[in-house]
Parts: structure tokens; sequence; C-alpha cells
């Protein structure tokens, strides 16, 4: 996230979420209700499990981003 908010900051990109205010509060709220579904299926899920898939989402997700033009 940390790339992501430099390199949205660098571009001004940042001036189009407030032109799209209903959407930002959308996947903002999103993003809160996905966080704390995954908090309450914690428990479901085998830590031997979760954390490699987790982690492993986070780096394909920061290779991504990071070969994104």
């Amino acid at each position: 996230m940390l790339v992501a908010f430099a390199r949205y900051s660098r571009d001004g990109s940042f001036a189009v979420l407030g032109a799209n205010l209903r959407f930002t509060l959308v996947m903002a709220v999103g993003s809160v209700a996905g966080a704390m579904l995954g908090g309450l299926l914690l428990g479901v899920s085998p830590d031997l499990v979760l954390i490699p898939a987790l982690a492993a989402i986070l780096l394909v997700s920061a290779i991504k981003l990071a070969r994104h033009n």
C-alpha cells in the first residue's frame, strides 16, 4: 500500500478520488467490512494454512503493483 500511495501521490491521482467521493466511500466501507469478516473467520482456518496463503497474496499483489506501468 505504501508503494501505491507513493505512486498515486506523485501523479496526482488522489484528485480523482475526491471527484468520485461516493465510489471512494463504498470502497472504504467494503474494505472495513472485509477486514472484519476476515477477522471473524480467523479461527475457522488453521494458522499453518492461513498465514502462508495471506503472505502469498500480498507478495503477488506487491509484484504486480511494482511491474505496473
